[in-house]
């Protein structure tokens, strides 16, 4: 009788243990998975401040050229403002898209100036520039690498019970903004 009551209370017990050591363990992962993701639009942030840190350099450099297009130089600074104090995620993307877009017509501009396009400051600044994008696009390949992990592993049975218990959902993919295949239009 006795290893029929340990039996029956054994088993269901060792049960609700596998359950439990599954849930924590699944839990755990979502949590990492989480903050991996986190990491890496972290990142992304951190190349976009490092691209508007070099817009004031840049606008002072231009500035100096006559006859440069005055509402570009300011739009650029209203948008590195802009950025600053952006308080969502999607309105820091939006602003960073935008300042992409003006950056680049800024440099096309910029090329009509070859007394500007000569000096080392402007030289090293475009260098700078391109080198902060290059780092920009390889962080948003990981920031989209680390979201297409972690919304994976939310829709998979039966891991998706316990990512929708703590409140998980899909995180956005980072998108080029609509028109970005096409080179900007230049207007004098």
């Amino acid at each position: 009788m006795n290893k029929k009551l340990l039996f029956g209370i054994g088993i269901p017990l060792a049960v609700v243990l596998l359950i439990a050591l599954w849930y924590i363990g699944t839990y755990n992962s979502l949590i990492r998975l989480n903050e991996e993701t986190n990491n890496r639009w972290a990142q992304v942030e951190t190349q976009y401040q490092r691209r508007v840190d070099l817009i004031p350099n840049l606008v002072n450099t231009v500035k100096g050229a006559a006859g440069f297009e005055k509402s570009t130089l300011e739009e650029i600074t209203r948008l590195r403002s802009q950025w600053q104090t952006s308080a969502t995620v999607n309105a820091r993307v939006e602003t960073a898209n935008q300042i992409e877009t003006v950056l680049s017509r800024l440099l096309l501009i910029a090329e009509n100036y070859p007394q500007l396009t000569a000096t080392k400051n402007f030289q090293a600044l475009q260098d700078e520039l391109a080198n902060t994008e290059n780092k920009v696009a390889v962080e948003r390949g990981r920031y989209n690498e680390a979201v297409r992990n972690f919304n994976a592993r939310i829709k998979t049975f039966p891991t998706n019970i316990v990512a929708k218990q703590i409140g998980y959902a899909d995180k956005p993919y980072f998108e080029a903004k609509p028109g970005a295949e096409e080179a900007p239009e230049v207007k004098f």
